[in-house]
């Protein structure tokens, strides 16, 4: 089968073994996969490592074939991958056995894949495959951080910096059907004008005074995943006794902190990554009912991954990029 890999420290496609489905396992023929922006740092965590991996962490297809001792799926179905492995049920934090797919095994930047039925669940029938490709980790991910951490409730506003980003597109949207004030930042006209499109209630430049522009608002709940760029100044925007939800850091992670002014602040700083299988259900149950479409800003034949790849690193995209695996 066809694949993209990482091996001796180069990007690459490659033909690889077709996998089969094991004992509990189900093997998908893939129609589409998302990028993420883990799939780009990837390669710098392996080095020059020899044996190839196939990368990503997203996708959707059709059950190909079913091991033994599967009884939920049948050939045909069409599903999405869970890529948060071994993580079932919800908690404070993710269990000493969570993984991610894409790193270590093998991930859906190919054309077919085998993995536990554990970790698959079925495709809403009203989602389109590039939709349904792009779901699941941003989708999680956004989920977590807005109602499981970060607890929002209806008439609460929340401040979400970088409109752009996959998971914001689904933070605006989730927030909003939610009955929350949404307000975003970002440096880009085009994307403040397209997050107010989504829904944002407003969308400041992300160059302006924060707190100028935001004097007339009460913050609830901060929602960042800058990082060091962002981190206080959001945190100077938040209301006294705020939430303040982290989930990322896309410039450095490491900041300086006012500890003085955060503990006179009584600010409730959260961590949050990626999320529970049951966190991923309540999400896909929360999509279907309210009818959420995942952005996708552009889809990429499958031959172009490494064209995809530099179009993620070069944050040009409003939403989620796409790779069209099959037919």
């Amino acid at each position: 089968m066809k694949a993209f890999v990482h091996e001796n420290g180069e990007l690459k496609h490659k033909e690889m073994d077709k996998p089969f489905a094991d004992y509990g396992q189900v093997t998908i023929k893939l129609k589409a996969a998302g990028l993420n922006r883990r799939d780009c740092a990837i390669p710098g965590r392996r080095g020059d490592k020899a044996e190839a991996l196939i990368l990503g962490s997203d996708g959707a297809g059709v059950i190909a074939s079913v091991g033994g001792g599967v009884t939920d799926f049948s050939v045909g179905d069409e599903v999405i991958i869970n890529p948060a492995l071994g993580w079932y049920d919800n908690s404070d934090a993710p269990p000493e056995q969570f993984e991610i797919l894409g790193m270590p095994d093998h991930g859906t930047f190919a054309e077919y894949i085998a993995l536990s039925a554990e970790h698959v669940e079925k495709k809403p029938d009203y989602l389109s495959w590039d939709e349904a490709g792009v779901l699941a980790l941003s989708g999680l991910t956004g989920y977590r951080a807005l109602f499981t951490r970060g607890k929002l409730h209806a008439n609460e506003t929340v401040f979400i910096p970088g409109a752009g980003s996959g998971v914001a597109t689904f933070l605006i949207q989730f927030a909003k059907k939610a009955g929350a004030r949404v307000i975003v930042s970002s440096r880009s006209d085009e994307k403040r004008r397209q997050a107010e499109k989504l829904g944002a209630d407003r969308a400041i430049d992300t160059n302006s005074s924060w707190p100028e522009k935001l004097k007339d608002e009460t913050i609830d709940l901060v929602i960042d995943s800058v990082g060091r760029a962002t981190f206080n100044r959001s945190l100077e925007v938040l209301k006294k006794g705020g939430r303040f939800v982290t989930f990322g850091a896309t410039t450095e992670d490491t900041i300086e902190l006012n500890l003085r002014a955060f503990f006179y602040g009584q600010y409730k700083l959260i961590g949050s990554t990626m999320g529970s299988r049951e966190e991923l259900r309540a999400m896909l149950s929360y999509v279907e009912k309210q009818q959420i479409h995942p952005v996708v800003d552009r889809t990429f034949p499958f031959s172009e991954t490494g064209e995809a790849m530099n179009y993620l690193q070069d944050t040009k995209q409003f939403g989620k990029i796409a790779l069209k695996i099959s037919e």
